[in-house]
């Protein structure tokens, strides 16, 4: 019997509300005819892309895993596992955060320290979160003046996100500003919860001795967002939607960026309701933004499918 927690119920109504809405505004029927014309061969290049992107994604977890010591690192192989069934699993779970969550559980049933487990998806996420900010700013920079970077989401957007890594960095890097950190995480109420704070601030200053690492990864990470404007680019191509490349370029960051929060089941709801908003303001009809907010779901879905058949068929005593 399946446990409906009020936090499930709650992420259920949001997707629901948010899809309801966006439906509403943009003709489905229309946007299920503009999806049934689309060119297979465009389509079938997003795939290859989101193959790319996820042999990527497992690259730098990888690389994000160094601070763990030789001896308590797991085989390649139940790491690979660990990773592409959680993307999998990740798919019904509140948006990516869920899917971190079973990763980080997952590394910590192998044997690895509880710190460094949580560490090493924390950083992966703050990562990604940056290369997302670096590729929309970037292409900030190159659109014409008084353009795109005149909307006041798109710059507030990345002005917070920035903060947030900024801030994570500081983390990482100054002993002073992780001490303080430390210091109101020991305010917690429960002490697991302080146990684990304080596993997991050491965990995350191991990283500032791995500079070339963490450059590493974030160079990965930004390839991973290059890819996925790419994809998305490819999907609007098939679709005949006539935007430019710098307007995907700027605006499907922002729409990652709103498909993380975890207030909808995998974006559900929130994607949609963010490209028909941000493609409306280049002309973009909204049956138009609803099909490729649809088909970029999916493409997103199938990426996540070879995690599904390693649940299915995988080691029945392997975690996760």
């Amino acid at each position: 019997m399946t446990h409906w927690s009020p936090g499930r119920v709650i992420r259920l109504l949001v997707a629901t509300s948010l899809t309801a809405l966006v439906l509403w505004k943009a003709s489905p029927l229309a946007a299920l005819r503009i999806a049934a014309g689309a060119d297979v061969r465009w389509i079938a290049v997003a795939i290859l892309l989101v193959v790319a992107d996820r042999a990527l994604m497992a690259y730098r977890w990888l690389v994000l895993l160094c601070p763990i010591d030789a001896d308590q690192r797991p085989p390649f192989g139940a790491i690979m596992r660990v990773f592409f069934v959680s993307t999998f699993l990740g798919t019904f779970l509140p948006a990516s955060v869920g899917g971190d969550i079973v990763r980080a559980y997952g590394l910590a049933q192998l044997r690895v320290p509880r710190g460094p487990a949580v560490a090493s998806v924390l950083m992966d996420r703050l990562l990604g979160v940056l290369s997302i900010v670096v590729v929309g700013v970037a292409s900030l920079l190159l659109a014409p003046a008084g353009s795109l970077a005149s909307t006041r989401a798109i710059v507030l957007s990345f002005t917070v996100a920035t903060a947030a890594c900024l801030a994570a960095a500081l983390v990482v890097f100054s002993e002073r500003v992780a001490l303080m950190a430390h210091g109101v995480l020991m305010r917690l109420p429960f002490a697991a919860l302080r146990r684990l704070a304080s596993e997991l601030t050491q965990a995350t200053r191991a990283y500032a001795r791995y500079h070339s690492e963490l450059v590493n990864v974030l160079a990965s990470s930004i390839g991973v967002q290059v890819l996925r404007v790419l994809q998305a680019y490819g999907l609007g191509r098939a679709l005949g939607i006539d935007a430019s490349a710098a307007a995907y370029f700027a605006f499907v960051p922002l729409i990652l960026l709103v498909m993380l929060l975890p207030v909808s089941v995998n974006g559900i709801g929130t994607s949609q309701m963010a490209f028909v908003w941000f493609f409306g303001t280049v002309g973009v009809t909204g049956p138009e933004a609803l099909a490729l907010s649809v088909l970029f779901l999916a493409l997103g879905v199938l990426g996540n499918l070879p995690g599904g058949l390693l649940y299915a068929f995988g080691p029945r005593a392997a975690p996760v």
